[in-house]
């Protein structure tokens, strides 16, 4: 049996070591794939928004980090970035997804989540607590940008 997927869907995957450069090696793997697959239109928007989970990720995490980029089928660029904290954060968790504490002005962090809010078309996230031993709890956060019908 032959499987045929359609030529604009493809999907990357990286592990990413518990580091404070990983969101470095995102962005740059990031830029790489989407400029290989002529993404350039979402590009700013993706390294911006996987530089901010995978941060958080490494901040609140404590472990590695796996990151996920999947063209779908109808246009739309999903990432999806997998860490060991089980906590999912507004606006990824229950509903209102949109209500994100604002930072106070002067703050240093705190501003990622809104970020998504802002510049992604869809999110969500989800704890990941039934899997595999060896895998271990955590999340998994994504969002997607893209595809026909967005602005």
């Amino acid at each position: 049996m032959v499987t045929v997927a359609p030529q604009d869907t493809w999907a990357y995957a990286l592990r990413l070591p518990h580091d404070p450069r990983a969101a470095r090696v995102a962005r740059m793997t990031v830029r790489s794939v989407l400029e290989s697959h002529g993404r350039g239109e979402v590009l700013d928007a993706v390294q911006l928004l996987t530089s901010e989970l995978v941060t958080n990720a490494y901040l609140h995490s404590g472990g590695p980090v796996s990151l996920c980029l999947t063209a779908l089928v109808d246009g739309r660029l999903r990432v999806g970035v997998r860490d060991g904290h089980p906590h999912v954060p507004a606006p990824f968790g229950e509903p209102p997804w949109g209500r994100v504490p604002s930072a106070p002005v002067d703050a240093e962090s705190g501003r990622g989540l809104c970020l998504v809010r802002e510049y992604a078309d869809r999110w969500g996230g989800l704890p990941l607590v039934d899997g595999p031993p060896a895998r271990g709890a955590g999340k998994l956060l994504w969002f997607e940008v893209g595809g026909k019908g967005s602005p």
